[in-house]
Parts: structure tokens; sequence; C-alpha cells
């Protein structure tokens, strides 16, 4: 491996699985999945640790398949947050410049950033993120990078997405007790987002729905930006809850019925077909159609995207999402989902998978169930947070703002060290 390629490694902690991914990113910021691992979850709920121990022994397992895969021994990862304890609203800021020529300077950011982050927070929440979303210089608007321009004052629009501060601390304790360092911790819509949307997308307007084991992610980006942010704590697992107790079958033949057979829209099924599940302690076998078993999941599903539809009406967007909607995580690969969000939400829908990788195990990870973990090594890059060397060619790359926002981060992060 050259010097100038550098180790990316992200850990999707979800519901139903962890999938870590460890990735090489050289000179020309070219991604390379070098190994991937995955290992069931028991140990969380709706997307929230409620068991230590299960979650560090699935760490260290998906961790070790991807070390096994690539090669290379992981020190430190790239960790995703969600739960429906995650918020996002908006503040403002403003600053006058005070330094020679006026000019106006990283620190300059750095310090309208810092004054947009005074609002009133339960005890309980933590700042995650705080986005930029655009930046205003003596009246004029519309800018998105003011390092270098002339004003006496400056105004921020920021996205702040909060958090519990257990839940995250709970995350941290597990992957260090597993014996690796966290380099960062990213909301997981914002991660899926930066792996399957493309730049035309967030331009003209798009709404990414993240359909996990535990929760659903939501995220609505408008002229490039994050626009809105929600968790909703309905997910795939309902479904085959749903399938579990309205057939009275096991919950691993729930799953198998659901991944198999299952179609989210009852009306566009082309056959009828009768499926067989073994009966439960010797009790003779169960005959079940596949149109009953549509129904289940179709109600489910129906519930999961009109909150969906709640949430963009919340943002205030909803006339001005062009790209439509793009669905990922495991709940999009149920047959005919396509269909009934473009029916529900009235808009066009398509299944996104990971983007953007140019070699390595690219096959492996051609599933909307790797948007996350692909993501999660994406936004490594994008800021600059190298796992196991430091960033090199690529970080002159990165701009400015996102050099402040890394900054941002770091600080952020400050308030683990308690632990």
């Amino acid at each position: 491996m050259s010097e100038q390629e550098n180790i990316m490694v992200g850990l999707d902690i979800g519901t139903t699985k962890i999938c870590a991914i460890v990735a090489s990113i050289d000179e020309q910021e070219r991604i390379n999945i070098l190994g991937v691992g995955k290992a069931p979850s028991d140990g969380l709920n709706r997307g929230v640790v409620v068991n230590i121990d299960k979650t560090v022994s699935a760490i260290k397992e998906a961790i070790a398949q991807a070390e096994l895969a690539s090669g290379i021994e992981v020190n430190s990862v790239n960790v995703g947050i969600a739960g429906d304890h995650i918020r996002s609203m908006r503040s403002k800021g403003v600053i006058t410049i005070n330094n020679r020529d006026n000019e106006i300077t990283a620190q300059d950011v750095e310090r309208l950033l810092e004054d947009c982050q005074r609002i009133m927070l339960p005890t309980d929440q933590q700042i995650l993120h705080v986005i930029p979303q655009e930046f205003v210089v003596d009246g004029q608007d519309g800018i998105s990078d003011p390092v270098g321009m002339s004003g006496m004052r400056m105004e921020a629009e920021v996205h702040i997405i909060t958090g519990l501060v257990s839940a995250a601390k709970n995350i941290y304790r597990c992957v260090e007790r597993a014996g690796y360092q966290v380099a960062d911790i990213i909301l997981e819509p914002l991660a899926s987002s930066y792996s399957v949307l493309d730049y035309e997308e967030k331009e003209a307007g798009v709404v990414l729905v993240d359909i996990g084991g535990g929760t659903t992610d939501v995220a609505i980006f408008q002229e490039n930006t994050i626009r809105h942010t929600a968790v909703i704590a309905i997910a795939g697992q309902k479904v085959t809850d749903d399938i579990r107790l309205g057939l009275s079958v096991l919950d691993d033949q729930a799953e198998n019925l659901k991944r198999n057979h299952g179609e989210s829209f009852a009306d566009l099924i082309e056959t009828e077909e009768v499926i067989t599940v073994p009966g439960i302690a010797g009790r003779p076998p169960k005959e079940i159609t596949k149109s009953i078993l549509a129904k289940i999941i179709q109600a489910r599903m129906e519930e999961i995207l009109e909150i969906v539809g709640i949430e963009i009406k919340r943002s205030g967007y909803s006339d001005s999402l062009s790209a439509g909607v793009v669905l990922t995580g495991g709940g999009s690969l149920i047959k005919n989902i396509c269909p009934l969000a473009n029916e529900i939400l009235g808009m066009d829908a398509k299944v996104g998978i990971p983007l953007g990788i140019t070699g390595g195990l690219v096959e492996e990870v051609n599933s909307p169930i790797y948007a996350t973990a692909v993501g999660l090594v994406v936004h490594a890059l994008k800021t600059g947070t190298s796992t196991n060397k430091t960033m090199m060619q690529s970080q002159a790359k990165v701009t400015s703002v996102e050099q402040v926002m890394a900054k941002i981060a770091d600080r952020m992060k400050s308030w683990f060290k308690e632990l």
C-alpha cells in the first residue's frame, strides 16, 4: 500500500446488525473497499444500546471479520449514532469583523458557529453536529464559504442536531471496551446521504429515507445543504413482529417470510402463491397466501411512509423536492416499496445503493444495507478524519469551512473525555 493511501474504518452499530467496513483512499480520492465484516446485533433496541456486553462482542466479531478480509489492524473507527432521541433545530448567529482590512478568516467563521450554538438545551441533550446552511455578509445572502471576503458584519443560519448524552456515551463505551478508539461520531442519516446521494439530487431537493431494523432515518436536502433530519422509531423489526403475531410463527420464520416472500404493495402481486411454514414443536405445517403476507407488510410500511410524509411537511420543503425520495437500508429491499412510496408521498421514488466506490470489494457492499457503513467511511474522507494514518495530500483539498467544522467536531467530542 502506498504512503499516500489512508485507511478509513466505518462502524455501523444497528439494531439488527453491526457492520464494519475498512476502506483506503488514495491521492486521487478514489475509495477502495478492503474488508467487510458483519455480525448479528442483540444488544440494541431502536438504535440505542440496551446491553453493553452483547454489543461489545458483536463489535469485536464484525471488526475481526473486516480485519481478516483486509489484512489491516484496526485502531480507531468512525461510528454512527441514531435513535428516536435525535432532535434537529435551526439556529442563527451574528458577529462583527474587527480585524485589519475587515477580511473574514477561518477563526471568524469558527467564532460565528460557536455563537450559533448558544441555545437552551435540556441537561440530558448534547449537540452532535452544527451544519452551516448559509452565511450573510453585510446583508448579502446566499454565501456558502465566506473565508477571504471583506465585511463588517457576518450572520449564519445553521442546522443543529442534538442527541441524548447517555446514548452517545454508551456507544463510545462499547467501542472502547471492544478495544478500539472512536475517531468520530456521526448521525446515521447524514452518513447514509454521503454514500447514496449525488450532487445533483442534493441540489434539486431530495428526501433520504433509511429504513433500518430499529429506526427509520429521514434527511432532507435542498440546494446541496441538509435542511431537516428526523429519526422515527418504527422500522423493519416492527414489520417482522407484525408477521410473527399476525401469522403465529416464530421470529426467524417471520424474518425469512419477509425477506424471501415479502411484498409491500398487495395490489401489485402478479401470481398468488401459497407459502408453507413448518409447524412449531411437531405441529402440522401452516399454509399462508402471499397476499395475506403482503397486506400485513403493507399496513406497517404505509405507517412508516405516512410519518415520513409528516416530517417532510414539518420541514417546510415539501414543494421543492424535485428529485423525490431515495429509499435505502434493509427495509428498502422489500419488493414494490417504490410504487408504495410513490403513492403515499406523491413523489418519484428509487432505491439507493452506495455510490462512488472505485475498487476492492465493490460487489460485497453493492446493497442498501451497507449505505450507512460506506457513508461513515466517505464522511471520514470529507472531514479529514483518517483513522490509522494522518491525512496527507487529500487534506489540502478540504475547504476552509470543512476544516473549521472538523475542529468543532473535535471540540464537541471533548465531553466524552469524562468517561
